[in-house]
């Protein structure tokens, strides 16, 4: 027997909820497969509970950041009520308010592990063993995420390691965490557990903090974790870790001769596609890697319409919210070709993800928050734009010298002059996370600089750094 739907999603994470919210919106017919909780990782795992972990270290910068406020704050932080309050936000993994709007948008939800069984049919494994036949109309959508990448370091498979999910879910604060990495998971970890009290040493192979970003941004988030009291060594990495049977801390050895003794290990050095077990090899796809699309989101390994990846497995913009932008352009796309319409990629269709290539933005909750969109000047330059970068201490802003007593931020445009627009901005500081979103806009508009110099920000107010920009740049 097998049970027929228009689209079989298989992941039920935010990619996958949303395409499949959206073909149902569009008159056809979806179920989503999912084993583990509806919500995916960045629900229960990831993006809710690290920034849960992070806010009230923040709010307690924010409080000494002001004289007046400052010396209202005297204590640290609650470690349980900080936990407590991550779990209110989580539910500790419960996805019953997930599964149930699931239901009410008239989305089935079958619950265990969705592999491809052939072209446009999924086989669904339960728990319990028993295996369910859903067939595709018109598409299967490919929503199963990533899994974290571990480093090649003797041991760390036997000590129980953590990983993001570990760290945004422990039950308690470690006296002593060493974290391998310095991107955007070990910077955050690092800040949320360091303000709850834990000693925090980071080993970061490379020379730098965030090295995809602007150098701006990874300098201050340095200065901000080593102010906070992060130890941070660069050009290191860990080559042997071993667990005492009795204490239960571990031993680092690293490549420098070091020796460090802790009670956990966060491994943060990037993620790997789970497409070992889809089912790939039954299309006559490799398995086990990641499924390059195209911006409709179609898996273009495979001829016909039929297949499609959104979410951090198609390699694009690993980040909740691309995914979701992604999921509305596929179902958009298998709306427009199951009505018969060619949905052609092209600039400002619905069913393109196009904001992939040129306006991806991110947000990074550290102190101090970093923020950036678009391209680095950097890679403007290596793919032959003819940049201008313009940049400007956001402290020199009234708003901002009245938001934080000594306010330490960092404002960098990336100017195409050929055109006279922005196709790049980083920003760091308080703030700087709800700040980038202008020039997300600046870059997807393709707004003339002489046109945003008529976009007057209130003043007094940090949007102010703006006008700054623009006067620097000469306008």
């Amino acid at each position: 027997m097998e049970d027929t739907y228009d689209v079989v999603v298989v992941g039920g994470g935010p990619g996958g909820e949303v395409a499949a919210d959206r073909v149902v919106r569009s008159g056809l017919t979806a179920v989503v497969v999912e084993a583990e909780a509806v919500g995916g990782e960045c629900s229960y795992r990831a993006c809710v509970p690290s920034k849960a972990l992070l806010r009230p270290g923040a709010a307690r910068e924010a409080a000494w950041s002001v004289d007046g406020a400052r010396q209202a704050v005297t204590g640290a932080l609650d470690p349980a009520q900080v936990l407590a309050r991550r779990d209110r936000f989580t539910g500790r993994g419960d996805d019953t308010g997930q599964a149930d709007w699931l239901n009410s948008a008239g989305i089935p939800l079958v619950r265990g592990h969705g592999r491809l069984a052939g072209e446009r049919r999924v086989e669904v494994t339960g728990a319990d063993g028993t295996v369910r036949t859903l067939r595709a109309r018109l598409a299967v959508v490919l929503g199963p995420g990533t899994e974290p990448a571990l480093p090649p370091v003797e041991g760390l498979d036997r000590i129980g390691v953590w990983t993001n999910r570990q760290a945004t879910t422990a039950d308690a604060v470690p006296e002593r965490l060493v974290v391998i990495g310095g991107g955007v998971v070990a910077c955050e970890m690092a800040t949320a557990w360091r303000s709850l009290g834990a000693s925090v040493t980071l080993l970061v192979r490379d020379q730098a903090l965030l090295t995809g970003w602007e150098p701006c941004a990874g300098e201050e988030v340095t200065r901000g974790l080593t102010g906070l009291g992060v130890t941070i060594r660069f050009g290191v990495s860990a080559t042997r870790v071993a667990r005492d049977g009795t204490t239960r801390t571990v031993t680092v050895e690293t490549d420098d001769g070091a020796t460090l003794v802790c009670d956990e290990v966060l491994a943060a050095v990037g993620r790997r596609p789970r497409t070992a077990d889809l089912g790939l090899e039954t299309v006559g796809l490799p398995a086990g890697g990641w499924l390059p699309v195209d911006d409709t989101c179609r898996v273009t390994a495979l001829d016909g319409d039929w297949l499609y990846a959104v979410g951090d497995v198609n390699h694009r913009a690993p980040l909740t919210h691309m995914a979701k932008y992604q999921a509305r352009a596929c179902a958009a796309a298998i709306a427009e070709r199951a009505a018969g319409r060619p949905a052609d990629t092209g600039r400002r269709q619905a069913w393109s993800a196009e904001a992939d290539h040129i306006a991806v933005p991110q947000a990074v909750f550290t102190y101090p928050e970093v923020a950036s969109v678009g391209l680095t000047e950097r890679a403007a330059r290596e793919a032959g734009v003819e940049v201008r970068a313009v940049e400007y201490r956001i402290g020199g802003v009234a708003g901002a010298a009245l938001y934080a007593d000594d306010y330490r931020g960092h404002a960098k445009l990336v100017v195409d002059e050929s055109r006279g627009v922005v196709v790049g901005c980083t920003l760091t500081g308080p703030m700087a996370t709800e700040l980038i979103h202008t020039a997300t806009v600046a870059i997807v508009g393709e707004i003339p600089l002489e046109h945003l110099w008529h976009a007057v920000p209130a003043f007094p107010t940090v949007s102010e750094v703006w006008l700054r920009l623009l006067e620097a740049y000469g306008l």
